[in-house]
């Protein structure tokens, strides 16, 4: 299965979100933070996970005479390749946006269910921005953004520490008409 089709799964995909954050889950804590999937579909989609690589056992213990195993990401695997997106048609990258999106949306509703959700106290938030970049300088953002970033995907569970999901969308807008000045 190519790795855009295994990822963009709806209910794969909320499980590969589940373990992000260097989470190490077995199939019981899983199942209790995706309290809304059926059990049979979420151990036929883990067994789905784990046979590709995405997912790996990290630890096993007999629970009353079964094995109970915790599954942890591999984040590499996680991933739709470089190669594989460059091979997507254009079709392929509407539906995979589509699927991306309505995971984001899926995730705000759980969370404005939750109790007590309070999107000012929590720091969620959205919002649009526009920026003039030559290519060199969206390239120079990116690394700077990762210099922000990657110290802090390193931080593990803590006190006080909450797991928060980022996600980003780059567009390039269209190009704009010239306004009268320039004419």
């Amino acid at each position: 299965m190519a790795s855009a089709d295994l990822l963009l799964h709806p209910v794969r995909l909320r499980i590969v979100k589940a373990f992000i954050g260097d989470r190490a889950l077995t199939t019981n804590q899983l199942a209790a933070e995706l309290d809304d999937i059926p059990a049979a579909s979420l151990y036929r989609q883990v067994g789905l996970l784990t046979k590709a690589g995405v997912l790996q056992v990290v630890a096993e213990r007999r629970v009353r005479g079964a094995v109970e195993r915790t599954y942890s990401l591999r984040m590499f695997a996680a991933q739709v390749q470089p190669g594989e997106v460059r091979a997507m048609t254009l079709e392929d990258h509407a539906q995979a946006f589509m699927a991306y999106i309505a995971g984001l949306l899926g995730d705000f509703d759980r969370y404005l269910a939750s109790e007590p959700a309070d999107p000012v106290a929590d720091g969620a938030g959205y919002r649009v921005a526009a920026m003039w970049l030559t290519d060199r300088e969206f390239a120079e953002l990116g690394r700077e953004l990762a210099e922000v970033f990657l110290p802090r995907l390193a931080n593990a569970p803590g006190e006080g520490r909450r797991r928060r999901l980022l996600y980003t969308i780059v567009l390039p807008a269209s190009q704009p008409l010239p306004s009268a000045r320039e004419n």
